[in-house]
């Protein structure tokens, strides 16, 4: 990683995963003198000597032998200020990773969280499934998938965008807490909280219900965040948070009247419309409300908050609440703007699923790969809670990152402009 050349000797610093190592070049300690002092910075090579300490205490390899492995054909990015484009950094980050020992660390860091969350949930007795990534019905979320073909089978699939669907049926075949873990993939826009492709964590708490699931919510990000990363305080747009402490809880009701002064259970679509930016297409005061709270609120709620009690009509596959029909026993998370986890008490009703599903096609019959779920429910699927958690968006927030694209390996970028 660099070279300082002095009269009798040569000194190099050589990194691998576990740091930084001085060498010292002497002619009359190394045979192969003259072909080290060609190598060139970024060159990988295996180097052999004796250790010893320096009289200003720093240890390093006396080289006597050494065997180039891997040539380096470009020059590395300047050490002391790396790459200073970002949009290379993104495209090119094998490239930042070379340059930036906190690009290192961070995905470190990753690896660390995600361990973590697997821990949490083995150590609770969940069972982790591997649910397909090409399905026949992308189903599990109103997002809009992306679709391919199967040349050999002659038929469409899509990419899944959620594995909540397949979770509940392996419930329905008696495995009780289970949980996935792995990629998703959503045909949206891109921004410092979307990607396509993203990691999801879905976790099925059996015999529980969506408060259930969300006490779990604090339990799993308290003990990842003091497992990876060895505290649970963070800072999030200047504001001290600590995920050791209760969560805030309100409902969804009671927070758009805090923010607006409207109810939205009694308000009309014309009085929540007029207080949302481009209101046209908004036909049902359920996605007035969806309109008011993601648009106007969620990104104002920056310390860790549950909030319960979303309109039914949003969430096909959720029990409605006990007291109010109109509404369904669902709750999201919400850290720093950003919705983390989105929680719901399953519906385990097969005849209320089937009904949702033809709303859903707008009274046309359901989809058959919607029949094969509500067939799956009719042998009994146990009361269930289940939440979906964004793995990148946990990274983010406990990484302090301003944006997906700085934890995700290899985010998805616009075309870059070669003109």
């Amino acid at each position: 990683m660099a070279r300082r050349v002095h009269a009798t000797a040569t000194f190099y610093d050589v990194r691998d995963q576990s740091g930084d190592v001085q060498l010292v070049l002497k002619q009359e300690f190394c045979p192969k003198y003259k072909s080290m002092m060609d190598l060139d910075i970024g060159d990988i090579v295996s180097v052999r000597g004796h250790v010893y300490i320096t009289p200003r205490g720093q240890c390093s390899l006396q080289v006597e032998d050494f065997e180039l492995l891997a040539k380096s054909l470009r020059p590395l990015p300047d050490r002391k200020a790396g790459l200073r484009d970002k949009g290379t950094r993104l495209r090119h980050r094998e490239l930042d990773l070379l340059g930036d020992p906190h690009a290192r660390a961070l995905f470190g860091a990753r690896a660390r969280i995600i361990a973590a969350v697997r821990q949490w949930l083995n150590d609770r007795g969940y069972t982790e499934v591997e649910t397909p990534a090409l399905q026949a019905l992308a189903g599990g979320s109103n997002s809009k998938p992306f679709v391919t073909y199967h040349y050999a089978l002659e038929r469409e699939l899509h990419l899944a965008v959620s594995p909540e669907l397949y979770l509940n049926r392996t419930i329905v075949g008696g495995l009780e807490n289970v949980y996935a873990l792995g990629k998703s993939f959503r045909n949206e826009g891109i921004s410092r909280k979307h990607n396509p492709e993203f990691t999801e964590l879905e976790w099925m708490h059996t015999y529980a219900d969506y408060q259930d699931v969300a006490y779990d919510t604090e339990l799993m990000v308290e003990f990842v965040a003091q497992t990876a990363l060895g505290s649970t305080a963070i800072k999030c747009q200047g504001q001290d948070i600590d995920f050791a402490d209760p969560w805030e809880r309100i409902t969804m009701r009671e927070l758009i009247h805090q923010r607006t002064g409207l109810d939205f259970l009694g308000a009309s679509v014309e009085e929540m419309s007029a207080l949302v930016p481009d209101s046209e297409g908004l036909v049902t005061k359920a996605q007035c409300a969806m309109e008011l709270y993601t648009k106007l609120i969620e990104a104002t709620i920056i310390q860790p908050t549950f909030v319960f009690d979303f309109p039914l009509e949003s969430f096909p596959i959720t029990k409605r609440h006990p007291v109010n029909p109109y509404l369904g026993e669902h709750f999201d998370a919400v850290i720093g703007g950003i919705e983390l986890v989105s929680g719901d008490t399953e519906l385990n009703d097969p005849a209320d699923q089937h009904q949702r599903f033809v709303e859903q096609q707008d009274g046309q019959a359901p989809q058959p790969h919607d029949e094969e779920y509500v067939r799956a429910l009719e042998y009994g699927y146990a009361p269930t809670g289940g939440g979906g958690m964004g793995i990148d968006r946990l990274v983010m927030i406990l990484t302090e990152s301003d944006s997906l694209r700085d934890v995700i390996p290899f985010p998805m970028l616009r075309l870059a402009n070669t003109s």
